[in-house]
């Protein structure tokens, strides 16, 4: 049965967002106690473990690892596990295991085998009380609520924050460059709301998008280009602005639209260059970031400036707008793209 107002779930989740924030912030403390634990087994390297959206948190945790804890940090190939029984001695490493359900077959795996080879193991998820929690020795609860929409945004953006909240505790702070993050996500989505209605104008008959970053942005941009397959079935490419150069760039021409992610700070500063590239070959470049206005473009969305380790947490939400109002404008319903579940179980 058709629902009479197509992708009514993931608007309402987009907006719920800002308080989202507030309230994860609020709870910082409990988030605090696991850094505490964290902190007193000085671990000598992190590890992360996830899939999909959550696989994306988890680069963004890797670029906070390496740029604030300073420890090499590193992503799981949960495979090496579930199909081919790898157990590496996992002593004095850190495995935190990203999840929104918790309920993934091979997370669990991993946690649980991690665990057993002596890794300080960390759940983050959306559900308290599931399965990935319980293998872990400690976990945070992001806190967002029941998601209805497929696909995935508030616990997406509830994810970096936690994981931000997290990283910055163990390293001794105080999580000052998010205090007020709740009202610079309500400012960024009502601020933007034009410019999104403008980008879904422009871009609903296209067909083909690569999405690109530099730094800690290059999670938005993966995120991006997944929020575009998912809801608007449009063919999505997600690269690293640098990656970009090193060949793909041969494919770019006059119908190819580009959105680009461009926060102030190194990352952004980095696009600079790319983008004169990319907008050379005749690209149609949407740019989306706090530093959007400094880029090569044809049409630009305001995001509100933060630190840039924190801007992801932002720079996400007018995109999940944008592939909302796609997925519409294009015929669809986002709430539940064809062929897709809440839950994806795989070993």
């Amino acid at each position: 049965m058709t629902d009479p107002q197509p992708g009514r779930h993931m608007s309402a989740e987009i907006d719920q967002q800002p308080a989202i924030f507030a309230d994860l912030v609020a709870r910082r403390s409990s988030i605090a106690a696991v850094a505490d634990v964290i902190r007193a087994r000085e671990p000598r390297f992190v590890l992360l473990a996830a899939r999909g959206s959550s696989d994306h948190a988890a680069i963004y945790a890797k670029y906070l690892t390496e740029v604030l804890l300073q420890l090499p940090a590193g992503l799981v190939s949960p495979s090496t596990t579930t199909l081919y029984g790898a157990r590496p001695d996992l002593r004095d490493v850190l495995v935190v295991s990203v999840s929104q359900s918790g309920g993934s077959p091979d997370l669990l795996e991993v946690t649980q085998s991690a665990r057993e080879r002596g890794a300080l193991t960390v759940a983050v998820t959306n559900t308290a009380g599931s399965p990935l929690n319980s293998a872990a020795e400690l976990s945070v609860d992001i806190g967002a609520g029941v998601e209805q929409a497929v696909a995935a945004t508030k616990t997406y953006s509830a994810t970096l924050l936690a994981l931000y909240l997290l990283v910055d505790a163990i390293r001794g702070g105080n999580g000052a460059a998010v205090e007020g993050i709740g009202d610079l996500a309500r400012s960024t989505l009502d601020g933007s709301a034009d410019a999104v209605a403008e980008a879904v104008q422009r871009y609903r008959f296209v067909d083909r998008v690569l999405t690109t970053a530099r730094g800690y942005s290059l999670p938005s941009a993966m995120e991006s280009a997944l929020k575009l397959a998912e809801t608007s079935y449009l063919a999505a490419r997600a690269y690293s602005g640098a990656d970009l150069l090193h060949g793909p760039v041969a494919a770019v021409d006059g119908e190819t639209a580009v959105l680009a992610v461009t926060s102030a700070g190194k990352g952004g500063e980095a696009m600079h260059d790319v983008l004169d590239v990319v907008h050379g070959r005749g690209a149609d470049v949407l740019a989306v970031g706090s530093a959007a206005d400094k880029v090569a473009a044809a049409l630009r969305i305001p995001v509100a400036e933060t630190a840039e380790e924190v801007a992801p947490i932002l720079e996400i939400l007018p995109v999940q707008r944008l592939a909302h109002g796609l997925a519409i404008a294009r015929g669809g319903d986002p709430d539940s793209p064809r062929g897709l579940n809440k839950v994806t179980r795989t070993r």
